[in-house]
């Protein structure tokens, strides 16, 4: 068995690099260091990209979970 259930995957990829994307297009990358039950998540190191290429740094960072639309370890 897999994991499967969304919280499962948000634990497994904890202190560990994500891919988040985000409503409007915007994509970050970054290490998740944690989360709560609204899927806030706090990236550490985190930078915009854009196109997959770095755009911007933005260093430590919350991300609203409910502007999030794809959240994928990296």
């Amino acid at each position: 068995m897999g994991e499967n259930r969304p919280f499962d995957v948000l634990n497994g990829a904890l202190n560990k690099p994500v891919i988040i994307r985000l409503k409007g297009g915007t994509e970050l990358r970054g290490t998740m260091t944690a989360y709560d039950v609204h899927m806030n998540i706090v990236l550490q190191e985190a930078e915009q990209l854009e196109n997959g290429e770095v755009k911007r740094k933005l260093g430590t960072m919350l991300v609203r979970g409910d502007s999030i639309v794809f959240f994928s370890p990296s």
